[in-house]
């Protein structure tokens, strides 16, 4: 094992029986060796602000758990309402609101985040004690720190997967707005959100009917601020990646867009998307169990390559120095991918045991003291 996988550090969010998988809760990773950190239904996505770690708890009714990372434990600090149903992605916002993204109801949450660290501190000054998570002690952040916003009741042609707004991810923009994906609605909600907490919409960019918006990420830095980058957007349901650019009138407009694969979509879901450090979109394709690079030159898109990922159901991943880390959710387990100068990973060099993993943050170096 090279010494660079034995310095492995990572927060993993999971399924649990709640949501038919196989963890008991969010779990660390030292070197390839898991453990469970913290006991809770369903975390499936997790995001890390220096030493805090934010899990959703994807169920009916569902919440987001603040803990504090320290000494590689999870320390629970306090619980808030998600404002919806099944909430699938958080994120802290640069102004300083938690945003949650709530699947099933189509609902986006901001959490005033100076509110709920205040409130638990009085908690905890007072009673001398903060509760594990699921206690009866535990600290819920009271109503007024939250704020949800509802997006618009509408359909797509999916009848299955499109029969009302799904908002699935949320992203910060150059501009100091946030975008929220409807994978429901084919289109991307932008909102301007505050710590207060506050979040009013600002606009909707309407995507193609079918796309299934999913997942997002900024590509490059524009003119040196982020004002002129361009988004890429991987559609869950038509199987294709897509380039997005504001005009002179706000409005993101497709660019580029290119199939992740040959043949017809069927079973085949693209999940997460990133921009790798030479400038190329990586995407996961579920049902063909792989992972594209596509090469972004010339305002354009084009497959470069593709490879296993190494397991099956590639629901998420993250990149740290050469390697790919895939979250495969059928497979209970992390693969370890090799990468190539051309950015498409090689054969899996390790397996990583996880039950039922959904989401991988690797953990910066001064949080993990």
């Amino acid at each position: 094992m090279s010494a660079a996988l034995d310095d492995l550090h990572l927060l993993v969010g999971s399924y649990t029986a709640t949501g038919g998988g196989n963890a008991t809760g969010i779990s660390v990773v030292h070197g390839t060796t898991a453990h469970t950190a913290a006991v809770m239904d369903d975390p499936s996505f997790l995001a890390v602000s220096g030493d805090r770690v934010y899990a959703v708890s994807e169920v009916a009714d569902g919440s987001v758990s603040a803990f504090r990372y320290v000494g590689g434990t999870l320390e629970h600090r306090w619980d808030a309402d998600a404002g919806g149903d099944a909430p699938c992605h958080v994120r802290v916002d640069p102004s300083g609101a938690l945003v949650v993204a709530n699947y099933v109801s189509g609902t986006v949450t901001a959490v005033s985040l100076e509110a709920a660290e205040s409130h638990a501190a009085s908690v905890t000054a007072s009673d001398a004690v903060v509760g594990t998570h699921g206690s009866g002690d535990r600290v819920v952040v009271p109503e007024a720190a939250i704020v949800t916003g509802v997006l618009p009741d509408v359909e797509g042609p999916v009848e299955d997967r499109q029969e009302g707004p799904h908002a699935h991810q949320s992203i910060a923009t150059p501009d100091g707005t946030v975008l929220v994906a409807d994978l429901g609605g084919d289109a991307l909600h932008e909102f301007h959100v505050t710590a207060e907490p506050a979040i009013d919409l600002v606009r909707v960019h309407h995507l193609a009917p079918g796309v299934g918006p999913r997942h997002m990420v900024w590509l490059g830095d524009g003119d040196g601020d982020g004002s002129g980058a361009d988004l890429v957007v991987a559609g869950e349901l038509d199987g294709r990646v897509h380039r997005l650019r504001r005009d002179d009138s706000g409005t993101l407009r497709p660019i580029a867009s290119v199939a992740a694969f040959a043949g017809p979509v069927g079973e085949s879901l693209l999940s997460h998307v990133e921009v790798n450090a030479a400038g190329r979109v990586v995407v996961a394709v579920r049902g063909r169990d792989v992972i594209v690079v596509l090469d972004t030159a010339d305002d354009g898109l084009a497959v470069v390559g593709s490879a296993s990922c190494g397991g099956t159901w590639p629901r998420h991943f993250a990149q740290v120095p050469g390697y790919l880390l895939v979250a495969n959710q059928m497979s209970d387990a992390i693969a370890v991918l090799p990468v190539g100068d051309d950015g498409v990973p090689g054969a899996a060099v390790a397996q990583i045991a996880v039950g039922t993993p959904t989401c991988i943050v690797p953990v910066p170096t001064p949080a993990r003291s």
